[in-house]
């Protein structure tokens, strides 16, 4: 079977980003899900209010559990909170699943605003998951952080993008729904070109676990033998639809429409 997705990543117990977000968008693309769980959080639309981190052995055990049964098409990685972390799931990673393509989203802070890498955890990400991944699925803030640079146009994006290239991923989506103006870009690189990918910005509160949503169905593609520039194509359109069938849940940012996206893009 093609399309096993080996999600590593955060719980949401409010179920619109993380690990929820993550199983839904690889169901509903046709997909299959596997996890390794990172952290618990206790969350809703309103905000982050407590984050309880997994320890290493038991996500060591969990990844080299699924891929030494069940094996991966794709690897997804999402909030990984420490440096201890990532070192634990680089290493393993290593040892289980060296050829297998790994979409990094690199998770640093959530929609409400808690952080969710710590400081000292930014330089093993870009030591040991940035050269290893396939695509590497910054926003602008994030990419900033990478970099060292303050981002604000699609020229500071491609600088960004090819920086982050040089540091050893194999393509970067650079995500630019934090820049002003009606039309969202998102800028994709390679070695051999690059791809935007615009749409008009979607006026709702609905958007928490957009990133999330999109590197899992990127991860998704990826695992049913699309692209990376066909994968990053299909996963921009999902989004978008998902945004724009959120079922308004909540009083904060809210969830997406899973569901009815893959509903209506079939």
């Amino acid at each position: 079977m093609r399309g096993r997705v080996l999600i590593i990543a955060g719980s949401d117990s409010g179920g619109g980003a993380g690990i929820q977000a993550d199983i839904k968008s690889v169901t509903c693309l046709g997909g299959y899900a596997a996890t390794a769980i990172t952290a618990l959080t206790a969350q809703n639309t309103r905000g982050v209010f407590g984050i309880h981190p997994i320890p290493t052995d038991f996500i060591r055990q969990q990844i080299a559990l699924v891929l030494s049964d069940i094996g991966a098409d794709s690897i997804k990685t999402g909030m990984l909170a420490s440096a201890a972390i990532i070192e634990a799931v680089a290493d393993e990673l290593e040892a289980q699943a060296p050829s297998v393509p790994l979409v990094v989203d690199p998770v640093m802070v959530a929609k409400g605003g808690a952080t969710l890498l710590q400081d000292e955890a930014i330089a093993s990400l870009r030591s040991r998951l940035l050269p290893r991944a396939a695509l590497l699925t910054p926003n602008l803030p994030e990419a900033g952080v990478l970099t060292g640079r303050t981002i604000v146009d699609l020229e500071g994006m491609e600088r960004a993008g090819s920086e982050l290239l040089a540091m050893g991923a194999r393509a970067v989506l650079v995500k630019g729904g934090h820049m002003d103006g009606e039309i969202v870009t998102d800028l994709l690189v390679w070695s051999g070109g690059s791809a935007r990918f615009s749409g008009p910005r979607i006026a709702t509160t609905s958007t928490h676990g957009t990133g999330c949503t999109l590197a899992s169905a990127i991860a998704t593609g990826l695992a049913q033998g699309l692209s990376v520039p066909d994968a990053a194509h299909m996963a921009h359109t999902y989004v978008q639809a998902a945004m724009a069938a959120a079922p308004g849940l909540g009083g904060g940012h809210g969830p997406l429409g899973h569901a009815a996206a893959a509903r209506a893009l079939k």
